[in-house]
């Protein structure tokens, strides 16, 4: 009888983005192929009651810092108590307890980075070192971390974040349908964005480019919308006030339903300027085949094949331009060489399951 494998992830974030959407998804796949899966999270953390509606096993500890004794010393006990085989890591700080408490208990140690902003290179900052195996979900992640990092490149794996490619299939969806729901109406040209409302993902740019489209495009009507929560909610909100949007930009907060919004798009428009991995909500739009326009952060290239998509380095103006492209070609079959089955090839939840068990396979004999 072949050894259940039990893993546990450890998250910091108290968020709701990319990051713990994938850890989520991630945990719910392996758990489908035999694994054991556990969390370890703060109270506050939305991940954790994500977790609970999925009928994952968390515990509460308070992630206090890089050096948490009582968070140590927590883990230990959830290690021994569920004779835990390895320790999956993701966030800056749950990174240094939980790998300390997987080699203090003589277990694996796994750590996943999310972003793909440096490490801090100093030797003081070990602990990533000490990793058996370190998962990047891209490629420009994977070289960073082997070159500032001192990472061997045999114990780096790249594993984008999976895409159901079962639930991300443009063919279960009436796009007809799909635009009423968003009360678009014909001939309106919809573009959005998904993403977490922070800094990083440059609402401020995409906002600017709805108004220039406008400007640009008198005779066109065009609807924007806005898919995700956070931190700069109300700077986003003043934005569209300060541009005299209201009219026009819709504001969706967090939603579950994230194809049949694509659906409905006519242009998906990413705008993130750094700390990206390879986006997940770029993946969902080539999956669910919309046009679309995204700035080249992180590994977010790696998606890029024969000219799928409109990609440029995060310069407002360039992306601005593809943009434009974009809106002038709508009609044209031709201008992109979409490729739904390259997304699904490399990128769908499947690939990355597959990639992960054989990793725990190897790390647990």
């Amino acid at each position: 009888m072949a050894k259940v494998i039990k893993v546990l992830h450890t998250e910091w974030s108290d968020g709701w983005g990319g990051q713990e959407i994938r850890i989520i998804n991630e945990m719910i796949a392996v758990r489908e192929q035999g694994v054991e899966v556990f969390l370890a999270c703060r109270d506050c953390a939305t991940i954790k009651q994500k977790a609970i509606e999925n009928n994952i096993k968390v515990s509460i500890l308070p992630f206090k810092g890089n050096v948490d004794i009582k968070t140590l010393f927590g883990l230990k006990r959830i290690i021994k108590e569920h004779n835990i085989n390895i320790v999956n890591t993701h966030s800056g700080k749950d990174t240094w307890v939980g790998g300390m408490a997987a080699k203090l208990s003589g277990i694996k140690f796994i750590r996943t980075r999310h972003l793909s902003n440096p490490i801090n290179p100093a030797r003081t900052n070990f602990i990533n070192e000490l990793a058996d195996y370190v998962f990047t979900t891209g490629e420009s992640v994977r070289e960073n971390m082997i070159k500032f990092n001192r990472i061997s490149p045999e114990k780096i794996r790249s594993i984008p974040t999976g895409i159901d490619s079962n639930l991300f299939d443009p063919k279960f969806f009436d796009r007809d349908l799909c635009r009423t729901k968003y009360n678009l109406n014909d001939g309106e040209i919809a573009i959005g964005i998904v993403a977490v409302l922070r800094d990083s993902k440059r609402h401020d740019n995409f906002l600017k480019i709805a108004n220039g489209l406008k400007k640009d495009f008198p005779k066109k009507k065009f609807k924007f919308f806005i898919a995700g929560e956070g931190p700069i909610r109300d700077v986003v909100e003043s934005t569209v006030n300060k541009l005299s949007l209201t009219q026009d930009v819709v504001l969706l907060g967090h939603i579950e339903n994230v194809p049949e919004l694509m659906k409905a798009l006519d242009i998906f428009l990413f705008t993130a300027d750094r700390w990206e991995g390879v986006p997940q909500s770029v993946m969902q739009a080539l999956m669910m085949d919309v046009s679309t326009v995204s700035t080249n952060d992180g590994s977010t290239s790696d998606l890029h094949k024969e000219n799928n998509f409109l990609i440029s380095d995060p310069d407002f103006n360039k992306v601005y331009d593809n943009t434009k492209q974009m809106v002038k070609n709508l009609s044209n079959d031709k201008f992109l060489n979409k490729s739904r089955s390259f997304i699904v090839d490399n990128f769908s939840k499947k690939v990355a399951t597959i990639k992960i068990l054989e990793t725990y396979k190897t790390l647990v004999k």
